[in-house]
């Protein structure tokens, strides 16, 4: 394998990574997704109105956070589980007026009881029973989730199982947690949009910056498969994954 642009491309895996920071890919246009028929930023700034309490579970590196700053209510936290980013997130976060806590736990969660009118969570885990008890009665709590077969053709293709624990997580199973006796379900909706690799770098950069797609990625172990890719992207111009997405949002009885 002597092919230069090859190799190149291979090079991708020493691209720096920090928060959940994906412009180098995404603002280039070198992964484009289809649309969905919801926008998430959308709702949580329908939902903030009238807030005084939000609490947002998983901020990454507060990126999605810190571009809502005009709609923050009085009260605003956010929870990052990932030690590297909460650093990145109290640095973009904290000058806005938003209190970041690091959390190692989904079932303690660092909040009294009743305290929060509304809880967003974009791609994070969470305790249905943890986030009952910090919600105030008649609280929101409102997640958009990645499902368990999120971008599978990727494992196909390089031979990798999908990870057993999250593989049947789906709309009707993030449905079945909330007891119908304590919490009322207001929205919800689920989509497989398509997302398109457009150079085999950039899905270098991406199996980099998730690794739990595959778990044992790396540019030496996989580089028949990767190279095989390099010819498929060539001939087609592009490789096509399914993403699975699905949003719901709940009020606690």
């Amino acid at each position: 394998m002597t092919d230069i642009n090859f190799h190149r491309y291979l090079e991708e895996i020493n691209e720096k990574f920090s928060g959940w920071d994906f412009s180098s890919i995404y603002d280039t246009g070198r992964i484009q997704n289809s649309m969905i028929s919801w926008s998430y930023g959308s709702k949580v700034i329908s939902a903030m109105q009238e807030t005084t309490a939000v609490l947002d579970m998983g901020t990454g590196g507060g990126e999605f956070l810190s571009l809502l700053k005009g709609y923050f209510p009085s009260i605003i936290y956010a929870t990052e589980g990932y030690k590297p980013n909460v650093s990145i997130a109290k640095k973009k976060l904290e000058p806005l007026g938003v209190r970041v806590m690091e959390v190692v736990d989904d079932n303690e969660l660092p909040f009294p009881d009743n305290h929060f009118d509304l809880i967003i969570n974009r791609h994070e885990s969470y305790s249905v029973k943890e986030v009952k008890r910090i919600l105030k009665p008649k609280g929101i709590f409102l997640t958009q989730q990645v499902g368990g077969l999120d971008c599978k053709e990727i494992n196909d293709w390089f031979g990798v199982p999908l990870n057993p624990e999250f593989k049947e997580w789906k709309l009707s199973a993030a449905l079945n947690q909330f007891s119908l006796t304590e919490w009322e379900v207001l929205e919800y909706q689920e989509e497989f949009p398509i997302q398109r690799f457009y150079d085999l770098g950039a899905l270098i950069y991406y199996l980099k910056a998730i690794p739990w797609q595959v778990p044992d990625f790396s540019v030496e172990k996989y580089q028949n498969e990767l190279y095989r890719l390099y010819q498929h992207i060539g001939k087609t111009g592009f490789f096509d994954a399914s993403q699975s997405r699905f949003y719901l949002k709940v009020r606690k009885q």
